[in-house]
């Protein structure tokens, strides 16, 4: 049999092997464009480190007395040159929350915090919190995390500063969910190491447009030049995201994914409060920027249309060697390149069952985006 019988050369298999092939390339586009120059970002070696400005460390806590008694002695012995303060918002907390707190603050004269009354009456968003923190705040540098959030080591803060070099206003940084058995535990970590891929990549690319409130960090007087979030307010999601949409630029924003630079979030246990959570974070997608939208949207349009297609065809002797050699390139080329950033982001265990969530993850989101107004209105507090 010579090669020529193998390639469909007329017909509904010629064109449908094209359009297969041209998903493939728009794919093979994002990792060598994109995926490729995230990890070569991450291969240079890190220099010396000189940047120390005073820091202010902000955490908005709803509810969360358990997590602030485990995760914030961490986050207040934070070995840093220079001066920092922690400064916590108590967000209408039903717990014990502030009794916590005055605790760590008789032993700790760098915390502060500060309560907002609960209201049954006036609901709002985390926003409001975020805001009060950045007000209260005395120092220019401003890192953010959660109160479900455990910072890597002691140098978590000193790492995240070093964003700031030069004239970046902006520092994204990584925020995985810690390890542990089951597949709802690796689906929600591949999401999260995909996310991350995406927008570092096009943050690197000059093309910023998100970060994640779990490890973020921006100037004062930039939220205070953008008003803060009033262009969003109306939005009850995107204090983090929404704002790096408007303050972003392609040369104010530096990245930071050194593994002593990460902060572990405390992941969900069932499917179901993985599709919670996802669906609140998805409500701020479609107020991207078109351009945004567009390159998001033909990713993973490309990457379902491609999996579909090259799975059914498959089963057709008139495309199956093609077929095949299409999904050859496509492994090949995913399996190195993830594999390569999984390793430097501690997340090498999920490049196994990688594959299955690259081929239903984009099918899943698109049915969260349907139903994402309705689970909005339940979700005020973000």
């Amino acid at each position: 049999m010579e090669l020529s019988e193998l390639i469909p050369s007329e017909g509904i298999a010629l064109y449908v092997s094209v359009f297969i092939f041209c998903m493939l390339i728009i794919q093979l586009f994002y990792y060598l464009f994109y995926y490729g120059y995230f990890l070569r970002f991450l291969k240079k070696p890190v220099g010396n480190r000189t940047y120390f400005p005073p820091a202010s460390i902000i955490i908005c806590a709803k509810n969360e007395s358990k997590n602030l008694k485990n995760h914030l002695p961490q986050i207040l012995a934070q070995e840093y040159p220079s001066n920092f303060e922690v400064i916590v918002v108590n967000d209408a907390s039903e717990d014990d929350s502030e009794l916590v707190l005055a605790r760590f603050k008789e032993k700790n004269k760098h915390l502060y915090y500060t309560s907002i009354p609960y209201d049954k009456k006036f609901r709002h968003g985390k926003k409001l919190a975020v805001t009060i923190g950045v007000k209260a705040a005395n120092n220019e540098h401003l890192l953010f995390t959660d109160a479900d959030c455990l910072p890597a080591g002691k140098h978590w803060l000193k790492n995240m500063m070093q964003g700031f070099e030069g004239d970046k206003e902006i520092v994204l940084g990584y925020g995985p969910y810690r390890k542990e058995k089951g597949f709802i535990n690796k689906l929600q970590r591949f999401d999260t190491f995909y996310i991350a891929m995406l927008y570092l990549s096009l943050a690197l690319r000059g093309r910023p447009y998100m970060g994640v409130g779990r490890n973020l960090a921006y100037k004062k007087s930039l939220f205070q030049k953008h008003n803060g979030f009033q262009k969003h307010q109306h939005i009850l999601s995107g204090d983090d995201d929404l704002f790096i949409r408007d303050a972003a630029t392609k040369k104010n924003v530096g990245i930071v994914a050194l593994p002593e630079a990460f902060t572990y979030s405390e992941p969900v246990t069932s499917f179901k409060e993985w599709r919670r959570q996802k669906s609140r974070h998805l409500t701020t997608a479609p107020h991207y920027k078109f351009s945004i939208r567009l390159i998001l949207g033909l990713e993973a349009l490309s990457r379902q249309l491609f999996w579909t297609l090259s799975l059914i065809c498959v089963f057709f002797p008139t495309f199956v060697y093609v077929v095949l050699a299409f999904i050859f390139i496509k492994l090949l080329v995913q399996i190195i390149v993830q594999n390569s950033i999984a390793k430097r982001l501690h997340s090498k265990d999920l490049i196994g069952v990688g594959v299955l969530f690259d081929i239903i993850l984009p099918f899943i989101i698109g049915l969260l985006l349907i139903g994402g107004k309705r689970q909005a209105k339940k979700n005020k507090w973000t």
